[in-house]
């Protein structure tokens, strides 16, 4: 059970990583398309001709669906580790998660909010890359318990 809720931990660090790049990879893509002479309409049917426009649709998905899902699953998966600590890692990653989906949405109305919703993508990769290290780990007497015990002479 540790290793899943480790695994799960570290998942949570993977897929914030990938919210940070395909963001940046779209930023990145539409501002060289602007400089290049592009304009955005907002009230057009389909996106603009980017093909880095692809990192804003991972970055939602991802963030929308994916995300929380792997969160819910390290929270249930918590309650059977037993490992100190494991239900409350996973508590804090699930609420940060729900701040981060709810800083992402009202982003779009109020920009200020983008700042916080970046600052705690930072807090959430911290909190779940210290669950999975700190949950995962067997505690040392379990460890000496587990080796076999060789005779000295």
């Amino acid at each position: 059970m540790r290793t899943a809720y480790r695994v799960l931990a570290y998942l949570v660090c993977a897929l914030v990583a990938v919210q940070a790049a395909s963001h940046a990879w779209a930023s990145a893509g539409l501002a060289a398309y602007i400089f290049g002479g592009g304009t955005i309409d907002p009230s057009a049917a389909a996106p603009p001709p980017v093909p880095e426009f692809l990192g804003l649709m991972i970055h939602g998905m991802n963030g929308m669906y994916v995300i929380p899902l792997v969160s819910i699953v390290l929270l249930i998966l918590s309650f059977f580790v037993k490992a100190p600590k494991a239900v409350a890692f996973a508590v804090a990653i699930v609420l940060l998660v729900g701040l981060q989906v709810t800083l992402g949405i009202l982003g779009h109305g109020l920009t200020f909010l983008a700042l916080l919703h970046g600052l705690n993508a930072l807090v959430l990769f911290g909190t779940a890359l210290t669950a999975g290290t700190v949950v995962g780990r067997r505690p040392l007497v379990e460890r000496a318990a587990a080796e076999p015990v060789s005779a000295t002479v």
